[in-house]
């Protein structure tokens, strides 16, 4: 069996190797239902994929099966007539793996030393997957900018975290890696977004088998900003208003990533109210920007001043208004 035929039972049913046999039944059932044929009929990759979560489950659902798994990655089917060097149809040149207690220690005894990627300079250890990625050129990227998906290669990928300021990944962004003993430069495209995978061909882990190597993927992470968030295309802010604010209305300004804008708050506007910006988001895959989304939140001020409380008290002397009359019915 080729390197390049293992499948990664548990990448397949999205769960981790420590998983219960519970928690794997609960995500077969849950995938087996979302690509059935009659679910998806005349749909051939939803079929194939049906095919292999099948495939998956009934190696991952049967202890003994799973333990072979385990230990034997690729060559579990042989292993019991002795992995893998005795194993019918293997050609391993007679390599003798009765050293190794399980299949990563054979996989990191070949890997040697090499390096991980870190955005600092250091090392860190990958965890590795074979490659499926189809041939491509340059840098691969985001899920939704258009990039190439996984398809059939022969390396081994590896992954890593990359940090990114807000202002980073809005605008986009040249970063520079230490890998092993190499030094890459990683282009970063405007509207990178929280688990984004940004994909650098060539530059992952060797395949043992073949000595080619695969891709490094990179997961962007986005450090917390102070006033904004992000809610699929659209930036969330919060801006405080005053009472007088939300009853008379006002003219307040908001910052935006271009810059602050003047934004007309309506007459008895309510806390917790959005205010929607149009254009003033984060930029989209096919380009443009999504809104911004301004929440009003009304703040009374902690210190008056003499005359200030003076008024208040003439307010609340004359006012008509009560937000609670309705509160007057509830019962249980």
């Amino acid at each position: 069996m080729a390197a390049t035929d293992f499948k990664d039972y548990y990448g397949i049913l999205g769960v981790s190797k420590t998983a219960s046999q519970e928690e794997i039944k609960q995500a077969f059932r849950k995938l087996a239902r979302k690509y059935h044929p009659d679910v998806n009929p005349g749909n051939q990759q939803a079929e194939a994929r049906f095919k292999e979560v099948n495939e998956a489950y009934e190696v991952l659902s049967d202890p003994d099966k799973r333990k072979k798994y385990d230990q034997f990655g690729q060559y579990w089917k042989q292993a019991g007539q002795g992995f893998p060097s005795g194993a019918a149809g293997v050609d391993m040149g007679g390599f003798d793996f009765s050293q190794y207690g399980n299949f990563d220690e054979f996989i990191n005894e070949l890997l040697g030393r090499f390096g991980g990627a870190s955005p600092r300079g250091g090392r860190q250890s990958y965890s590795y997957r074979t490659s499926t990625a189809r041939p491509g050129s340059g840098f691969g990227g985001f899920n939704d900018y258009g990039f190439q998906d996984v398809g059939a290669g022969a390396g081994q990928d590896s992954e890593a975290a990359i940090a990114l300021t807000f202002a980073e990944a809005f605008a986009g962004v040249q970063k520079r890696f230490s890998l092993g003993n190499e030094t890459i430069d990683v282009r970063i495209p405007p509207g990178a977004k929280p688990g984004t995978r940004l994909r650098v061909r060539g530059k992952g882990q060797i395949n043992p088998m073949t000595q080619q190597r695969g891709d490094l993927y990179l997961k962007v992470e986005l450090q917390p900003h102070s006033f904004f968030q992000i809610e699929g295309d659209n930036l969330v802010c919060e801006v405080p208003i005053t009472p007088d604010e939300a009853a008379l209305g006002a003219s307040i300004d908001v910052p935006t990533p271009d810059g602050a804008v003047n934004v007309k708050l309506p007459a008895g506007v309510r806390s917790g109210q959005s205010l929607r910006l149009r254009g003033k988001g984060w930029p989209m895959a096919k380009g443009g920007r999504g809104d911004q989304l301004v929440k009003v939140a009304i703040v009374p001020p902690k210190d008056l001043s003499q005359q200030e409380r003076e008024y208040y008290e003439k307010i609340r002397a004359i006012r008509t208004y009560n937000p609670r009359t309705h509160l007057q019915q509830v019962k249980l």
